[in-house]
């Protein structure tokens, strides 16, 4: 199954993708994956197979794979079947990948816990200790707002763009 038949220039939409990409590596997601997540996310479909990113990329078989390996456990894209094919198509879903950037809570609770010892083994009074205490407000105090913020954000979501 291929992208359906749109006019746009392929020329703008390389641009989009490697500009999107560039901004993913500059907040530090690596390079690769980046440029398969933005060829993902302009894609009329949403879904593109590894030959098609292969191709709109210019990259090996091989990239795309260790790509899409590493978006997968992040969880910013999906893998499918095309029916009654062997071919699998990656998919990037329209609540997937900003649910992946924002809930990141296991990782902030094993940061939190990994302070807390620091807190305690350097002894709260010291100045490590007290900066170490302040990053540890500073998680707890994102990770509330995050949760919060995802809420109004999923409110919203529905009220502009339905379910």
């Amino acid at each position: 199954m291929t992208e359906p038949s749109t006019e746009r220039d392929p020329e703008s939409v390389s641009r989009f993708v490697e500009h999107f990409a560039a901004q993913l590596v500059e907040a530090g997601m690596p390079r690769m994956p980046s440029r398969v997540f933005a060829a993902l996310l302009a894609s009329d479909t949403g879904a593109l197979t590894s030959a098609e990113l292969g191709e709109q990329l210019r990259i090996s078989p091989a990239a795309v794979s260790g790509a899409v390996r590493y978006l997968a456990q992040v969880h910013m894209v999906s893998r499918e079947r095309e029916p009654g094919s062997r071919r699998e198509r990656y998919r990037v879903h329209s609540d997937q990948w900003y649910e992946a950037l924002t809930n990141r809570e296991a990782i902030i609770k094993r940061w939190e816990d990994a302070l807390r010892d620091g807190v305690a083994g350097l002894g709260p009074d010291t100045p490590a200790g007290r900066r170490l205490a302040e990053t540890l407000a500073f998680f707890e105090f994102i990770e509330q707002d995050i949760a919060e913020m995802m809420e109004r954000w999923r409110a919203y979501r529905e009220e502009r763009f339905g379910s």
